[in-house]
């Protein structure tokens, strides 16, 4: 495995790519974590917590997770170890994020999956930004259901 130095710009924007690598962890989201999720946030919308309601009305066909769900489990939904190592760092902050679309529903009951790729690398004045875009799929569907690029600040 390559080990590349935090503050070696140059070789990290090596791995910069428009290409995302390979698919992750499988999950299952279930109608007793969109319900929990719920009763965490205090957002009980009947489309994502209404069974029956959802079955007559909702145009997805029953229950869907809320986009804040699908983006809270991404640590969850690891991925592959890369090719790569970024070392020499003290500690990693999480910087922010630069994008952030909720681009398809997911079904109570669905699996998602995810797959990521380095889109940037810029030194800062104290240390090194990487920004990793992160695609979130219902298990075979295309088109991902979060898109989502944020920012680590390697110091």
């Amino acid at each position: 495995m390559q080990e590349i130095n935090f503050k070696d710009i140059n070789a990290l924007e090596s791995k910069v790519s428009e290409d995302f690598g390979a698919w992750g962890t499988e999950i299952e989201v279930t109608q007793q974590l969109i319900n929990d999720f719920a009763d965490l946030t205090g957002d009980h919308q009947w489309i994502h917590v209404d069974v029956e309601k959802c079955a007559q009305m909702s145009p997805f066909g029953g229950p869907i997770a809320h986009g804040f769900l699908v983006l809270v489990l991404m640590p969850k939904l690891t991925l592959p170890e890369a090719d790569y190592e970024i070392v020499g760092y003290g500690n990693i902050v999480n910087y922010g994020s630069d994008k952030l679309r909720f681009t398809g529903a997911v079904p109570a009951g669905s699996k998602l999956r995810m797959r990521g790729r380095i889109a940037a690398v810029e030194a800062k004045a104290k240390g090194t930004a990487v920004t990793m875009e992160m695609a979130i799929h219902v298990v075979g569907q295309d088109r991902p259901s979060v898109v989502y690029q944020m920012i680590m600040l390697y110091q």
